[in-house]
Formats: structure tokens, sequence, C-alpha cells
């Protein structure tokens, strides 16, 4: 609730906040498992590959980015090494992102993470409140 006579928050920062804050404890999480430098890209990504290999142009489509952008997000975490990329044994073209085995003990603890912090929310919020909440961003990614 805003002070008296202050306006009241609009959507979009109330969900800036809210991403801002997101963020910050996934990054304060992985921080004290020895992982200090997450980014906000590595939670979907991460989740992406556990599940192995990924072209980096589908990996673009899944994260609704360009191959290029996808690229760039790639060569951060090859950076830090918890990806590596090699091209397609059938389609010598693609090239794909996979996890090291470093890449896969981060990924872990990034999904543990975000298992922790959504058992925060849902012992905070009704289900019904929170079916509604996923709709309505749905509906902010269907803007497009």
């Amino acid at each position: 609730m805003p002070p008296p006579g202050a306006p009241s928050p609009l959507f979009g920062d109330v969900l800036a906040r809210a991403r801002l804050t997101w963020v910050r404890q996934m990054a304060a999480r992985l921080g004290r498992l020895g992982y200090d430098d997450y980014r906000r890209t590595d939670a979907i990504v991460c989740r992406i590959l556990l599940r192995g290999p990924v072209p980096i142009g589908r990996l673009g489509t899944a994260l609704g980015v360009t191959r290029q952008a996808a690229r760039k997000i790639v060569e951060g975490l090859e950076q830090r090494t918890y990806v590596v990329t090699e091209r397609d044994g059938v389609d010598g073209r693609r090239l794909n992102a996979k996890l090291t085995p470093t890449g896969t003990h981060y990924a872990q603890a990034v999904v543990g993470v975000i298992e922790d912090l959504n058992g925060l929310l849902t012992a905070r919020v009704e289900p019904d409140e929170l079916a509604t909440a996923l709709s309505v961003l749905g509906q902010v990614i269907a803007l497009g």
C-alpha cells in the first residue's frame, strides 16, 4: 500500500520490482552455495540444458531472443566453464550448447534455489491467487 497521497503503483513498476527481488534472491542464495556469478538468464538456460544438448538457434527460440543473442548468452556460460559448444554430428552447420560437469552441478543448484523460492512463495499465497498471477503474467508475455 503506497503512503497517503502517493500515486498507486503501476503494474509494470510492481513487475519490475518483483523481478529484481527474485533475481537478487537467486544471486544471494547461489552465492551462499559458492556460485557468486549468477546472471539473470542462467535460470532458464540451465533448466533447458539439463535436458541435454540444444542447438543455439533452438535455445534462442525458447528464450524469445535471436540466435545471435542466444549465442552471446551461451558465450557467457562458456566463459564461466558451465557450457561447451560443439558442432552437431548430423548437421555440421548446427552448433549445440551442452553443460559441462561443472555446469550440471551449477544447473542443479539453480533448480534447487528456484524450488526453494517457489516453495516460499506458495506458502504465502493462496493457490487461486497464484493461478491468477500466472495467468496475468502469461498475458504480459503474450503482448509480445
